[in-house]
């Protein structure tokens, strides 16, 4: 909107430049953040099986509403007011009547500079003063002609090869985020322990709790059998086991359930090895007898390198068995909790982009403008969220929450950044595509600029923060950034001259408009005496 503003011709009335400004942006800002909030309205619904995902896309969407508002609102006032005092030769920032030229000369050169408005050597404001600013005149007269240049496309396609490769690479080595190293801060003693366990004892899962909560037969045989046969595959750190062992060792037989507890509590719980068994049994007494009402035990995995994996390909084995088998139990260790958090991390973000982009789809074909425009648009966002997932794997980020939020955030900033840009160029009239580029380029690529600069600058903060998290959330908007920057500025401006739109039939358009006014009118003129004349 800052852009549009400045593109309006300064000896309009502010009302007029207002309306211009508003005409030229709200339809396409309108139509981004219909993008941005129904994008995150999905990563907000019940679909989405990550907590912080669903609250964080819920404060997303009120603040686009309220951004939207804000927008017509106090911004607009804002353009309104600096109109004014434009148009009265007030002073943007003291809100004082600018001096005269006269008055200015005979003042310090530091006060001519802070009190002039640019327009003291010319008698009347230019009417597009815009295509003076330098980043205007950097990309109009010397970057559209490098990036156009035939010397320099293949250089492109080459680096756009590249950047392709490590991008299809880094998504063949997407990895979840069961990493609890990322969730704590980087100077917590937490970390060196996370760090040494996995270097050292990484070929075992964690320490899992079995967990039966309902009386059991102990002393049965075939309840037996069905702990061993539940536990087998793994180390267990089992009381039921030990005291097996007792029994046999100390040739004692207890085939009942008084004997079996009665031998329990009376010698096997306290005997000084076995004594820490006594945290995992609770017994209830009822009159004289005792029961077993729940017990647990501990068991340890032997794992590969791919630890995350397979102890999710453990978990998805125990917890079926513990509805289907005739023993009720639960299997739990604190770091389930992230193990069934990232579970499905992976396909989240990639089903919620795919929605995103057949919504952006559907949106640009009832609304706008040509459908190859809509096909580059989509071939560009495609391209940039393979890049930022390609490249964020290689820079060793995971797939945890925040990389997963930043992937559906990606979507939505490089549609907002590309559409205008590829929907200027299939409706340029010029009569060769790379004259339709530099147009492109020229009217949209100091707003992209600026803005993506000003992003990227913001992100400086976020390199001091003592969090994994937040450094994960640096890396993934910065290649949000960077890829889209790369695609607006070099890879679009360079693949657009090879292929469709193509700009013939403009030109037939502006040959025939041409020959139209060329052709010369006979008119026979008659004398009447009658009539002046008759034609």
């Amino acid at each position: 909107l800052l852009s549009g503003w400045r593109r309006t011709r300064e000896n309009l009335p502010f009302k007029d430049r207002v309306a211009d400004a508003y005409s030229d942006v709200m339809v396409t800002y309108t139509m981004t953040s219909s993008l941005y909030f129904i994008t995150f309205g999905m990563g907000a619904s019940p679909f989405t099986n990550i907590e912080a995902v669903k609250v964080f896309c819920q404060n997303m969407c009120v603040s686009i509403l309220l951004n939207y508002f804000y927008i017509f609102s106090f911004f607009g006032s804002c353009l309104v007011f600096a109109g004014q005092l434009e148009q009265n030769r007030y002073h943007s920032i003291f809100c004082c009547k600018i001096p005269s030229a006269e008055y200015l000369d005979r003042k310090p050169v530091w006060f001519q500079t802070v009190m002039s408005d640019g327009h003291q050597q010319t008698s009347h404001h230019e009417t597009n003063p815009y295509q003076n600013h330098f980043i205007q005149h950097f990309l109009r007269e010397h970057y559209n002609e490098w990036i156009t240049n035939i010397y320099v496309k293949p250089f492109v396609v080459i680096l756009y090869l590249i950047y392709a490769s490590f991008s299809f690479m880094g998504c063949l080595q997407i990895s979840d985020g069961a990493n609890i190293i990322s969730l704590l801060a980087s100077d917590s003693p937490s970390v060196s322990y996370a760090i040494l366990q996995q270097e050292y004892f990484s070929n075992y899962s964690p320490v899992i709790g079995f967990y039966v909560y309902e009386p059991l037969e102990y002393w049965n045989g075939t309840v037996q059998e069905d702990l061993r046969r539940l536990c087998s595959g793994f180390t267990a750190v089992s009381w039921v086991e030990q005291y097996y062992q007792f029994l046999k060792v100390s040739n004692i037989s207890a085939s009942n359930k008084s004997d079996f507890i009665s031998v329990l509590q009376n010698s096997f719980l306290k005997k000084p090895e076995f004594q820490h068994f006594r945290n995992d049994i609770i017994f209830s007494k009822a009159g004289d007898e005792s029961n077993i009402i729940a017990s647990r035990l501990y068991l340890v995995a032997r794992t590969s390198k791919d630890k995350q994996k397979e102890v999710i390909q453990i978990l998805d084995k125990l917890r079926p068995l513990s509805l289907a088998k005739s023993i009720r139990f639960i299997v739990f260790n604190p770091s389930f909790v992230f193990m069934d958090h990232y579970g499905l991390s992976v396909t989240m973000p990639v089903l919620i982009a795919g929605f995103g982009v057949l919504l952006m789809l559907i949106l640009t074909f009832f609304l706008v403008i040509h459908p190859l425009g809509n096909f580059w648009l989509i071939l560009s966002v495609t391209s940039i969220e393979l890049g930022v997932l390609g490249l964020m794997t290689l820079w060793n980020v995971d797939m945890d929450c925040i990389s997963i939020l930043c992937l559906i955030y990606t979507l939505n900033f490089s549609i907002d950044h590309c559409a205008p840009l590829l929907y200027t160029f299939v409706l340029a009239t010029e009569h060769t595509r790379t004259q339709c580029i530099k147009s492109s380029l020229q009217e949209h690529g100091t707003a992209i600029l600026q803005n993506v600069t000003s992003f990227l600058i913001g992100l400086v903060p976020l390199l001091f923060v003592p969090s994994n998290l937040t450094f994960t959330l640096f890396k993934c908007l910065l290649l949000t950034g960077s890829c889209t920057l790369l695609h607006c500025f070099v890879i679009l401006p360079v693949f657009l001259t090879f292929f469709p739109p193509s700009k013939k039939h403009h030109k037939k358009k502006k040959r025939a408009k041409r020959k139209e006014r060329e052709e010369i009118e006979c008119i026979e003129i008659q004398e009447n005496p009658d009539h002046v004349t008759t034609v």
